[in-house]
Order: structure tokens, then sequence, then C-alpha cells
């Protein structure tokens, strides 16, 4: 009778020894796999933080080049109004420069009629001063 009851407890002995086996294999490996987590869960967090990063500094970027842009227009319309005064100077002068060519061209005729006249008079004077003496 007592031979059944050492049986009986060999056999629960040892099937408890080996839950107990199994459990503590199953503990290490949950804990393993929380070790796991928490060190992908930190690396996911710190690649989160290391985006929003390089997005905030993409964004900076396009900023300083549309700033950038915007300063090279600005830069060449500076450029084209300090042409500009230059440009309409140049044109008054030349417009003056026209008019003025325009009244030359204008009096031309009547100076080319008064020198032809003044040689017709000179010329009627000395002939009439000749016969006078």
């Amino acid at each position: 009778m007592y031979g059944c009851y050492i049986v009986r407890y060999m056999t629960l002995q040892h099937t408890l020894q080996r839950t107990l086996q199994h459990t503590l294999q199953h503990l290490l490996r949950l804990h393993m796999y929380q070790v796991c987590y928490t060190y992908q869960c930190n690396t996911l967090q710190h690649t989160a933080t290391h985006c929003n990063t390089l997005q905030h500094i993409a964004t900076h970027c396009n900023t300083l080049q549309h700033t950038a842009t915007h300063c090279h227009t600005l830069q060449h319309t500076a450029t084209h109004c300090t042409t500009l005064p230059h440009t309409c100077t140049h044109c008054n002068t030349l417009h003056h420069t026209a008019t003025h060519l325009h009244t030359l061209q204008h009096i031309a005729p009547h100076c080319h009629t008064l020198a032809h006249t003044a040689t017709h008079t000179a010329a009627h004077i000395v002939a009439t001063h000749v016969y006078d003496m």
C-alpha cells in the first residue's frame, strides 16, 4: 500500500518538477520578450524622435530655400531698379538730342535761305555801290 503512494508521490514530484521547470522557462522567455519589446519600443521611440527632428530640419530647409529664392528675386529687382534711372537719363538725353537735331533740321533750310539772301544782298549792294561811285 505504501508502495503505491510512493510511486504516486514520485510521479507527482516529477510532474511538479517538470511543470515548474516548464513554467520557469516560459517566464524566462516572457522576460526576454519583455526586454526585447522594451528595447524595440525604445528604438522606435528614438527613431520617431529622429524622424520628427529630420522633418523639422526639412521644413526649415524649405523655408530657407524659399527665402533664398525671394532674396535672389529682390536682388534682381534691385539691380533692375538701379539700371532704370541710368536708362531713363540716357533716354532723356537722346530725346533732348533728337529734339535739338529736329530743330536744327528745321532751321537749316532757313539758314540756307538767309545765307543765300545775304550773299545775294551783298552782291546787290556791291553792284549798286560800284555804279554809284
